[in-house]
């Protein structure tokens, strides 16, 4: 099983980097014993199209076309379902199970997601109502990945 963060815009150096390569380290070593082979991120630039309509169409565009056909989708977007880290495991675990290729989290720009993009996900998750830059979501993400790999596996890292 292959995960991929795919995200609208580029992490730049400092702190947010930092939590993201120590995660994303921790998930490698943990997703092993379930069959998480690997963990890519893919970055596009922000769209400079217009008006936000148009620059979330773009940005679901070329998001959308760097993922193969069947990957399993969660995207992250506020009006998605804020559940609990136990349940985001088992939606990991349903998705390992199923024998899929490939699971991407993807995180939309300053503007979230086109419509077209929440349409083909196969699950929208929301932190919340507030709203947060994409260098934090992105750290957000890869946390809660690698909490998922945590509980799935019975590693003392989550607390109830």
């Amino acid at each position: 099983m292959r995960i991929v963060v795919a995200a609208v815009g580029r992490l730049k150096s400092g702190p947010e980097q930092d939590l993201v390569a120590r995660y994303a380290q921790r998930i490698q070593k943990s997703g092993k014993p379930i069959g998480i082979t690997a963990l890519d991120t893919i970055e596009i630039p922000e769209s400079r199209a217009s008006t936000a309509e148009q620059r979330k169409d773009e940005e679901a565009q070329t998001l959308l076309s760097k993922l193969n056909d069947k990957t399993h989708i969660f995207a992250f977007d506020e009006r998605g379902k804020n559940g609990s880290s136990p349940e985001f495991a088992r939606q990991i675990e349903t998705v390992l199970d199923a024998g899929i290729g490939e699971i991407a989290f993807v995180i939309g720009g300053p503007d979230g997601l086109a419509q077209s993009l929440r349409d083909q996900a196969n699950q929208i998750v929301s932190f919340g109502k507030l709203t947060m830059p994409h260098q934090l979501v992105r750290v957000l993400v890869l946390e809660q990945i690698y909490r998922a790999t945590t509980i799935l596996t019975n590693h003392p890292y989550h607390r109830e």
